[in-house]
């Protein structure tokens, strides 16, 4: 069940997500807190901006968030994340022993926390988490939408994104 501060939490992923738009990466911020709900670390996609594939949110929070506590172990320890977790960032959080996830817009076509795959509480892995999904999710959604359709309508910006057949 959802709890009181996981929207207040949220609120401020989402504005952390805000700060991606600068760097034309797709808006997902995250934070990780503490056992006792303090931010320890918080993280935007960089993706576009740094060039490395590995460089979502979730990613550079865990890793930022290990630094702060001197270790790689996380447990105790939130993940806050605007968009339901990927393969990728939920194998980085198995890893990281995080042992809660709190997401916001469902990704039905990547997700890996309960949509397309359900990762993080796979009962065959050695570590599970508890995910709570959906929180605040018509504002995350609303965030990404706006950047997907905005993108839609700027003309293309490197070679790569040129039309094929022009």
């Amino acid at each position: 069940m959802e709890r009181a501060e996981h929207r207040e939490w949220m609120r401020r992923a989402l504005a952390v997500a805000e700060g991606a738009l600068s760097s034309g990466d797709v808006p997902v911020g995250a934070i990780v807190l503490d056992p006792e709900g303090r931010v320890i670390a918080e993280r935007r996609n960089e993706r576009e901006q740094t060039g490395d594939p590995t460089a979502h949110a979730e990613v550079l929070a865990l890793r930022d968030a290990a630094a702060a506590r001197g270790e790689w172990r996380l447990e105790g320890c939130t993940l806050v994340v605007t968009l339901e977790p990927c393969v990728m960032c939920a194998g980085a959080i198995l890893a990281a022993r995080v042992p809660t996830v709190v997401f916001g817009a469902w990704d039905e076509k990547a997700g890996a926390a309960g949509s397309l795959y359900d990762v993080l509480r796979d009962r065959r892995l050695n570590h599970r988490v508890e995910v709570y999904g959906g929180v605040e999710a018509e504002a995350a959604a609303a965030q990404l939408l706006a950047f997907f359709g905005a993108a839609e309508h700027r003309p293309p910006q490197t070679p790569s994104e040129m039309p094929l057949d022009s």
